[in-house]
């Protein structure tokens, strides 16, 4: 007689080998809970991955965007909402309490939690004492899906402000697209002249796209 192994629930297998062994289908489903009439929970979260593409895709969507999805409603929409926001504000703490030793990995985690699914251009200050230690972070400038107008002495305001002695400034391409443009460039240029008066470093400047991060540091650009 052949044997019939019943796959395990996201919770019991969570509790029993830990959350990092959940495929994005079993942690979806973890957090929507219940399915709808005639289809189970994993059923449910993998033909929202599917129809949407990505988690990301799917946990910025309006709920317009759900109308001919059948079996989301407002409640689930809002579980859906629920989940993208826990995860900005979670890398919005750990920035913050964790920020001793600021790494890239954690600077672009916490850029795309902030600025990935804004809808219009939006530049951010990241704020930092000598020890490289957060400070503050704060969103500056916002401007147009392809434009937004930085002043350079603003930035330097804010820095003065907490006293900071080094900066990392970071904007969004609504696009998704992440390369920098020539405005991006000449506008670092812009910020680091004027920070130099004061001694205050321009340690990288970061465009955060749809799923990927541009580094001018890496760049070697600063």
């Amino acid at each position: 007689m052949d044997i019939v192994l019943t796959p395990q629930k996201p919770r019991e297998k969570m509790m029993q080998y830990g959350i990092e062994t959940l495929s994005d289908v079993e942690l979806l489903a973890l957090f929507l809970r219940t399915g709808t009439r005639g289809k189970c929970v994993i059923t449910l979260a993998r033909e929202l991955l599917k129809q949407f593409g990505s988690l990301y895709t799917l946990l910025s969507s309006e709920l317009e965007d759900f109308r001919d999805v059948h079996g989301i409603g407002v409640a689930k929409y809002a579980q859906l909402r629920g989940i993208g926001e826990l995860a900005r504000r979670y890398y919005n703490a750990r920035l913050l309490e964790e920020s001793s030793l600021l790494n890239p990995d954690m600077t672009r985690e916490f850029l795309q939690s902030q600025l990935a699914g804004e809808d219009r251009e939006i530049f951010m200050v990241i704020l930092m004492d000598n020890q490289n230690r957060i400070l503050k972070h704060c969103r500056l400038f916002s401007g147009t899906i392809n434009h937004v107008e930085v002043h350079p002495r603003e930035i330097l305001r804010e820095a003065l402000k907490v006293n900071a002695a080094a900066v990392i400034l970071a904007h969004n391409h609504p696009s998704g697209n992440a390369e920098p443009s020539k405005a991006d460039k000449q506008i670092t240029e812009r910020v680091i002249k004027c920070c130099q008066f004061m001694d205050i470093r321009v340690l990288d400047h970061l465009v955060v796209g749809r799923g990927e991060c541009v580094s001018f540091a890496e760049r070697g650009w600063i």
